[in-house]
């Protein structure tokens, strides 16, 4: 049985003789800061977050390359190795050297944007995935779609040539407009709802499963008449740590997909092929 099962099954025990516990749920998303429920406008704390998160990469990218130094400091260093892995690892070795560095700007910035916004769900005092809103990713997506589309548009010369290579050559013309349909579908449908899903659901289900060990095990801390009771809740928080840690790694882990598949999205719109 697992430490989770065991934690709910105790907590449902306790409810049973009298207390409550309040399991977390969508209305965990939901800080208003200005504005509710019944307002027709709400400033919102992931707002806050995101808002916070461009002003300090704008500051920190700004004061770590004024003035560069051929020794680099700290921040420096993090800079250049941060730059150096979207350019090397993601933008140049998918989109090719030939096309790569116009497109380096839009990569670098959704890769560090979408990276601070998922590890502020690990900071203190912040505790908040802002990418665990679906507003965020859909926009994210929304931005990533209008240049790949554009890209594909200008490239192939024109919007008819664009969407006719979306059907392979060599089909059977009885075959084309199934092919048609099930590419444009793919195009302009799956990949951008999957595309927003995929940081949407990560980082939802990573805040919830944190949010229930650390919940839980401050609930049986405090509201356990027994040992065992309490005990439990001591590994919860144990384990919470734990999962902090791996909830780190899907955090990059997710800017780095999110980033790669922008990349290859961009290297389709530009093949002859798509």
């Amino acid at each position: 049985m697992s430490l989770n099962v065991l934690s709910v099954q105790l907590m449902t025990s306790l409810a049973a003789e009298g207390d409550t516990f309040e399991t977390p749920g969508v209305r965990s998303f939901w800080w208003p800061l200005v504005g509710g429920d019944h307002d027709n406008f709400a400033f919102t704390r992931p707002s806050l977050v995101m808002i916070l998160s461009v002003v300090f990469l704008g500051w920190f990218f700004v004061s770590t390359t004024r003035r560069l130094a051929l020794v680099p400091s700290k921040r420096q260093w993090l800079t250049e190795q941060t730059y150096d892995f979207v350019r090397n690892t993601i933008a140049r070795d998918v989109i090719g050297t030939k096309d790569f560095r116009r497109f380096l700007p839009l990569l670098f910035t959704l890769f560090t944007l979408i990276l601070v916004n998922n590890i502020a769900g690990i900071i203190p005092f912040v505790q908040y995935p802002t990418t665990s809103r679906i507003a965020f990713p859909i926009v994210l997506t929304l931005v990533v779609y209008v240049v790949y589309h554009v890209v594909g548009i200008r490239s192939k010369g024109g919007i008819g040539k664009y969407l006719g290579g979306m059907v392979p050559a060599g089909l059977p013309g009885w075959l084309k407009p199934i092919m048609f349909v099930l590419e444009l579908l793919t195009y302009f449908f799956v990949r951008p709802l999957t595309l927003a899903l995929r940081l949407f659901g990560n980082m939802m289900a990573g805040h919830l499963m944190l949010l229930v060990f650390i919940l839980g095990g401050e609930y049986l801390l405090l509201h356990g008449d027994n040992f065992a009771l309490k005990g439990a809740g001591v590994l919860s928080f144990a384990f919470s740590i734990l999962m902090t840690a791996f909830e780190l790694l899907i955090e990059f882990l997710q800017a780095f997909i999110f980033t790669m598949l922008t990349a290859l999205y961009l290297a389709d719109s530009l093949s002859e092929h798509h």
